[in-house]
This record gives structure tokens, sequence and C-alpha cells, in this order.
């Protein structure tokens, strides 16, 4: 049977999810789809550039729409759901941020804050600048989510480690750097 990106790409979130990001190997992936892992080269040149379709599918399908606003509510808005995007699939805040460093993929957020921020009235570098820490903290919160609650359902972390309140403590730091750059404007 012949595989369409599309169908690679679907087939690899599903091994993500079932698997981890470790175990989403060419070879994996291949055996999933039931091709040789050579096949899969026809549509990414290599595991980085299926890790950006990926991150970028990811992100798609967990993506809100912005409503019309304040600056700083779309960009909170923005924030949370690049977290609810990531949180969504096992590993997926490591696929974003692995794609987001090569540069590969994973970029829709950093794009849609800029914007945001810009209509507030911070300067291209301020704005380019705010959007990278805001990505970066909550790709940060999202990942210590994940491998909390996975050590937890390893038996490594104790209930208490895990009673908390994620998106309240997300929340709070996205909006302590809004403040910021209200203070800035």
């Amino acid at each position: 049977m012949r595989y369409r990106r599309e169908d690679v790409v679907d087939r690899a979130l599903r091994v993500l999810d079932d698997y981890g990001l470790a175990d989403l190997t060419m070879r994996r992936l291949g055996t999933e789809l039931g091709v040789q892992p050579s096949a899969l080269y026809h549509h990414f040149a290599n595991k980085q550039a299926l890790l950006a379709a990926v991150a970028d599918e990811l992100l798609a399908r967990g993506g809100r729409p912005v409503p019309p606003g304040e600056w700083d509510d779309r960009a909170r808005v923005v924030c949370l759901s690049l977290r609810d995007a990531c949180l969504a699939w096992r590993d997926g805040a490591e696929v974003v941020a692995t794609a987001r460093a090569f540069g590969l993929g994973g970029l829709a957020p950093y794009a849609a804050l800029v914007d945001v921020l810009g209509e507030g009235g911070l300067g291209d570098e301020l704005a380019g600048a705010a959007a990278t820490t805001l990505v970066h903290l909550v790709l940060g919160h999202a990942t210590d989510e994940q491998l909390r609650r996975q050590a937890g359902s390893a038996g490594a972390l104790e209930a208490d480690d895990l009673d908390r309140d994620f998106t309240a403590e997300v929340t709070t730091g996205v909006d302590l750097v809004l403040a910021g750059l209200r203070a800035r404007v």
C-alpha cells in the first residue's frame, strides 16, 4: 500500500502516543505502516523532518482560534493553547521543543505571539524576545508536567508530588510575563 505524507504523520502521532518519543523511530514507524523504513524517506529526509511535521500537526490539531480582545488576553490564549496541544499527546512538549530547536517546525505559536504582541504596541525586537520567553515558559512547564505524570504512573513519584494545579502555575507564569510587558508598553 502506498501512503501519503499525511498518513505517515498520522501514524507517527499514534506511535508517539502509544510508545513515547524514545520509541518513535523510523524502523517502528515503518513496521506500523507495513513498509520498509527506507520508504519513509520518500516523504521525510530524516527523523528531524518527520518530528517537525509531527510537531506542526499536533499543534494544528490542538490549536484554538484566538478571540478578539485585548492583546494580553489574546497572548494568554495562544500560550494556553500551546500547552493544551502539547499535553494532548504523550511527549508532545518534547516533540515541539525539539522541532523548534532545530528550526524545522513547531513555530506557529511563536509567530502568533509575535503578531499579537506587535498589535499590543511592542516593537519587533521586544515582541520577538517576549514571544520566545513565553514559548519557553510554556514548553518548560508542559515538559515538567508530562515528565512528572509519567514518573507518577511508573510509581517513581508520590501522589503528593502530582497533586498540583499545573494549569494555575503556568497561567501565573504567563501572567507575570504579560504584566511586565504591559508595564513596558
